[in-house]
């Protein structure tokens, strides 16, 4: 793709509604050829839109109108591609946890859960976190939780009544982070999108559910490490494995070396990413209303519903 239009999609399909600093930032780089040109000496894989700016931001290139954060990006470009070279976009969101929920919690328990592309292992804490699916409210059994995710749901969603048990939290990363580490929090905090301060919050609190209890997390490439974390789970537990806006950053061929693995194990699988990255689903989805950016939440191998990329809303259109 066009790096110009690659910003361009950015705004449209993911920041527009969501943060407009980054919906005009992205539109003006894409207007700007110097700045255009810098981008392109990066490899093409770290010419993503979110790893740029946030890479600018721990460098501290934050001023608001343009032609000032311009100045800064290009005073400060070194640093910047270096850090962009050496990071990934470990976006590590909790509130996908609230879009998991329904399918996680019709498996029985008790769950071991495994997360592959796991960045810092926040999303393999569901059942410390907080609900409000509509006027339903899920709490932990101790009491309401600092991470507090609402979400909107539509269609026949299973919303659970209770959270389900985990005994067992295992993850693999090609770059595990340490939530304990302050440069990894400051990572973490910079892939958020300006204006949304609530992200940051319950990032912060989840940080420190985390910090309290690690779970296990390897390093290594998810299609060699996912078999030896399954069968290191507790055998009296349901093994579920499971990734969000993950398998987007492999190779066709390596998405179905992974699919082919994780359904031959003894496991379920619970799929969450973008509508055009696992083509054994893409002709099975109803219609969208919308062209803005949306995951498909599946459960081995069956779509069950439409995601926001940061658990906001579920759409489901799979049986209840």
């Amino acid at each position: 793709m066009h790096l110009a239009q690659r910003f361009r999609d950015f705004a449209v399909r993911e920041v527009h509604t969501n943060s407009p600093l980054y919906y005009r930032r992205a539109l003006d780089i894409a207007e700007d050829p110097a700045v255009l040109a810098l981008l392109a000496r990066l490899p093409v894989e770290k010419q993503q839109p979110n790893l740029v700016l946030a890479a600018a931001t721990v460098n501290g290139v934050n001023a608001v109108p343009y032609s000032e954060f311009r100045t800064q990006l290009i005073e400060r470009w070194e640093a910047i591609a270096t850090t962009a070279l050496s990071h990934r976009t470990q976006t590590n969101e909790v509130g996908r946890a609230a879009t998991l929920l329904p399918v996680l919690a019709g498996l029985p328990g008790p769950l071991a859960l495994i997360e592959v592309g796991a960045s810092a292992g926040l999303c393999l804490y569901p059942d410390r976190f907080s609900y409000r699916y509509g006027t339903t409210v899920l709490n932990p059994p101790d009491g309401e939780s600092p991470v507090v995710l609402p979400c909107t749901v539509t269609g026949p969603v299973p919303v659970p009544t209770a959270l389900p048990e985990v005994v067992y939290r295992a993850g693999v990363d090609l770059n595990p982070l340490d939530v304990t580490d302050r440069h990894n929090r400051e990572w973490l905090e910079a892939l958020v999108w300006p204006g949304q301060e609530d992200r940051k919050t319950r990032l912060r609190a989840a940080c420190e559910i985390v910090a309290a209890d690690p779970p296990i997390l390897v390093t290594g490439d998810l299609n060699e490490r996912i078999a030896e974390l399954v069968r290191a789970a507790p055998t009296d537990s349901t093994v579920v494995v499971f990734h969000s806006a993950v398998l987007t950053y492999l190779a066709p061929e390596a998405r179905e070396q992974f699919r082919t693995t994780v359904r031959s194990l003894p496991c379920h699988w619970i799929s969450q990413e973008g509508t055009g990255v696992l083509p054994w689903l893409s002709g099975r989805l109803p219609p969208r209303a919308s062209e803005e950016a949306r995951m498909v939440v599946a459960l081995d191998g069956v779509a069950a519903a439409f995601a926001d990329p940061h658990g906001r809303s579920l759409d489901w259109f799979g049986p209840s």
